[in-house]
């Protein structure tokens, strides 16, 4: 793994292998029972209880049981490696128990609402007597009621959840230091990766074997892995396509070839992830080979960027070529900040032709591409302060991060053209198909009917293609749904006429069907991809997986299509349904991430310093990890996943964001804890 994808890692709120050796990643919920000291039940309730606080007072407590510290063998340093590399901010809290060593401590950022002597009497008069009798759901308990008592009977924190009086302080002051932390963070979960990178394993310290974890997190991984390196192979591509307009094919030869063999494995990975999700139900231990299988092809696939990544980097040279670079890039963010207004002109006409929801995909594209140049006038300004102050490898970072926004932002511009071509040529075809359609319900008609069955038909053909007049008419039009139902009733009234038409006729038909839904489907795909690429910071591994799947499925329909067009017609139908839900998905996970992050960065910009510009759309790209870490071809993940998995779309399992999960205002450090 790279040291990137070592930081979206532990950036992501996911669940991975237990260890009582190094600080966890936590899951999805308020506890981490390494040791099961909690049946199932007392699990839930203790979540549960946890959820009460949080609801209450506004503070989050995770609870993590393990039963040893030993790396760090502190707990107080162990608790607090924990809640940095998972981000906890001022208002969240970790209680870590290690019950073999019995020891404990509450980690809690020193500007949190939770002063440090209100933590030690929590810890002394409340934890301790129930850790002491091995209660362990009882020390939960105890450490939420103690919260709740600290903040004043659970009548909420100023600064803590919204609605306190000092929220609005509370918030002035994240704006000021949630760029600055967040890079601090960084920084220092860069140096902790990169010096256990260099360390040699250690007797006795190997993962646990995929039988010993339980299927819900070897999933959690799974979907992780996943996303890290879609991110990576998408990066990987994005950075090959600069490389290759600068230096030309052959220069880049080497770099294509691990590119298509790590989008292979990637593919594969997806392929399985789909039979994972389809309604067949697998044995559990399928459902483990298979998340196994996911978890490997994924590290192979990266492994291969990773032996590339230092050659990559040499070719380009952007430390000792910084001034060209920036100048290049400075030319490309001219040329798509000048296509912007068009673009913009162009949805707005779209907008009264097509309803709402066939331009949703589309619908906010200029206000992202703007929010992406944004970003890179930030960097690029910092990149030229950087090279007058002969930092190049800092202008560098720049200058990557500047070049991926602004291809983003040109990509969403595109897509706005692109769909209203694909509209307009729904439209076309649709037509087409209705005149069509009342052909056949004329054939249909003269046709005999003992049962009455065939009317049926031909009344269910009328009422679809009347539905479909409407969908094609007026300022709200919806083509591409107008397409698809016409082809359900072209399908169904063909079954009944086909016989009264001659081999050739029969063949021009077929034909006709496969083009119109090609169309469809290329343009669901397109819209898909368009959409998930250029927010991939918020897309989870559901999103993803239907999308790789819908583009497979449609690369095999355009392949069959002269040799097998009835298979090829069901790939594409397939291929067309897949990137449906793709974009259902991607939106839920971009408005979960809006609903969430909206609040922290203000809908965009704060922050000077090489974090500044619009730092929403930033975050939503997927740009922030790369502009803080810079890097090659590889990175495993580079592309920022990880940013996804904190605001409940990315890392595969979800995730709790709250207020304050990029870091604290203060240290997490101080005298507490104890034995029990």
């Amino acid at each position: 793994m790279t040291l990137a994808a070592g930081l979206t890692v532990l950036l992501s709120v996911t669940a991975l292998p237990a260890s009582a050796t190094d600080p966890v990643q936590l899951s999805t919920g308020y506890v981490f029972d390494d040791v099961d000291v909690l049946t199932p039940a007392e699990e839930a309730e203790a979540d549960a209880r946890l959820q009460q606080l949080r609801t209450g007072t506004g503070i989050d407590l995770w609870v993590v049981f393990v039963d040893e510290f030993t790396n760090p063998a502190s707990a107080e340093d162990w608790a607090t490696e924990t809640a940095l590399a998972n981000g906890l901010g001022p208002t969240q809290y970790l209680m870590a128990v290690a019950t073999d060593g019995r020891q404990f401590y509450i980690s809690g950022d020193s500007e949190g609402p939770v002063s440090s002597e209100q933590l030690g009497r929590v810890e002394q008069q409340q934890v301790q007597p129930a850790l002491a009798n091995e209660d362990w759901s009882g020390a939960v308990d105890a450490a939420a009621a103690g919260f709740e008592d600290a903040a004043g009977g659970g009548g909420g924190i100023p600064g803590a959840g919204g609605g306190g009086a000092g929220s609005g302080l509370f918030t002035g002051i994240l704006w000021l230091v949630v760029i600055g932390l967040g890079v601090l963070l960084v920084v220092w979960l860069v140096i902790r990766s990169r010096r256990k990178k260099t360390q040699p394993a250690v007797a006795g310290q190997a993962a646990p074997a995929v039988e010993q974890i339980s299927v819900e997190d070897l999933a959690r991984q799974a979907g992780s892995a996943l996303v890290q390196t879609d991110d990576a192979v998408r990066t990987s591509e994005e950075e090959l396509g600069f490389a290759k307009a600068q230096f030309g094919d052959e220069a880049t030869r080497e770099f294509e070839a691990a590119l298509a063999t790590a989008k292979q494995n990637l593919t594969q990975a997806f392929s399985l992830q789909q039979q994972l999700d389809d309604a067949t139900p697998e044995s559990e231990e399928q459902v483990r080979a298979w998340n196994a299988q996911i978890i490997q092809l994924c590290a192979d696939a990266n492994a291969g960027l990773d032996e590339k990544a230092a050659a990559f980097d040499e070719l380009r040279k952007l430390e000792q070529n910084a001034p060209e670079a920036l100048a290049r890039v400075q030319e490309d963010r001219a040329a798509v900040g000048a296509a912007l207004g068009p673009a913009e002109t162009a949805l707005a006409g779209l907008a009264q032709r097509y309803s709402p929801d066939a331009l949703a995909t589309v619908a906010d594209n200029s206000q992202q591409a703007r929010s992406r140049l944004a970003f890179a006038d930030q960097q690029l300004t910092e990149a030229q302060r950087d090279i007058g102050a002969g930092r190049g490898g800092e202008a560098a970072v720049g200058i990557r991060a500047a070049e991926e926004a602004v291809a983003q932002a040109r990509m969403l511009e595109a897509a706005i053209d692109k769909l209203g071509a694909d509209l307009a040529e729904g439209e076309t075809r649709a037509t087409a198909l209705i005149a069509e359609l009342e052909q056949d319900v004329a054939t249909a008609s003269a046709l005999p009917d003992p049962d009455g069955r065939l009317a049926g038909v031909i009344a269910a053909t009328r009422q679809q293609v009347d539905q479909a007049r409407t969908h094609l008419a007026g300022p709200a039009r919806r083509p591409l749904v107008a397409l698809q139902s016409l082809e359900a009733a072209n399908a169904q009234i063909d079954s009944w006429i086909q016989g009264v038409r001659d081999a050739a006729a029969q063949a021009q038909r077929a034909q006709q069907m496969l083009g119109q839904t090609m169309l469809q489907a290329q343009a669901q795909v397109s819209a898909a991809e368009d959409y998930i690429v250029a927010r991939r910071g918020a897309i989870g591994a559901e999103a993803r997986t239907r999308l790789a799947e819908a583009g497979a499925s449609l690369v095999q329909a355009q392949q069959l299509q002269v040799s097998d067009p009835q298979q090829a017609l069901g790939l594409a139908q397939r291929a067309a349904q897949l990137a449906g839900h793709a974009i259902q998905y991607a939106q839920q996970d971009v408005s979960a991430f809006e609903n969430q992050g909206g609040g922290m960065f203000g809908g965009g910009g704060g922050g000077g310093g090489r974090g500044g510009g619009d730092m929403m759309g930033a975050v939503l790209g997927g740009l922030v990890i790369n502009s803080l870490l810079g890097g090659g071809l590889g990175g495993g993940g580079r592309g920022g996943g990880g940013f996804g998995g904190m605001f409940g779309g990315g890392g595969g399992g979800g995730g709790r964001m709250s207020p304050g999960s990029f870091g604290g205002g203060g240290t997490r450090g101080r005298r507490g804890g104890g034995r029990f």
